[in-house]
């Protein structure tokens, strides 16, 4: 094993957060193969700069606060980087639902607030607020409950 290909996967790792396959990519831009590349992330693991579980948490975390993703979306997310369903879900832990459901409120009164710029007919609101909580990747029943809660409907 290249200790100069090590060093430079462990700088790419210590950067941010990566998944195996991220690594296992980069790896093969930098002409590393197979079991070469094997070896590689199994080193970067035992020393504990590569770990799916870490990057899930950090990940779900962060697209919750900072982007304010709903589960769905972040789960999503989460299985198109080849993440495991065990892994997923303990990235998931990471959100806990009294803050999952203010966020949720929180994001449906700003977007209220423009829409009552914009928008006249109160059905069309609705339906809007709904339809962008919905693609934010938040749960149908959820969204619905807040959405008559903050309406008054």
């Amino acid at each position: 094993m290249d200790r100069l290909l090590l060093q430079k996967a462990a700088s790419y790792c210590a950067y941010q957060e990566r998944t195996q396959d991220e690594v296992r990519q980069r790896l093969q831009k930098w002409g590393v193969w197979g079991d070469e590349a094997e070896e590689i992330i199994a080193e970067l693991i035992s020393q504990n700069y590569l770990s799916e579980e870490r990057f899930a948490r950090t990940f779900a975390g962060g697209k919750f606060r900072i982007k304010q993703w709903g589960r769905h979306k972040i789960k999503q997310e989460l299985s198109r980087r080849g993440l495991t369903d065990y892994t997923i879900r303990q990235g998931m832990s990471e959100i806990s639902d009294a803050a999952y459901e203010a966020s949720l409120e929180e994001l449906l009164q700003k977007k209220l607030s423009t829409l009552q710029r914009t928008e006249t007919d109160p059905l069309k609101r609705k339906q809007k607020l709904i339809r962008f909580a919905l693609g934010k990747g938040y749960e149908s029943e959820l969204v619905w409950r807040l959405t008559e809660k903050l309406l008054g409907t």
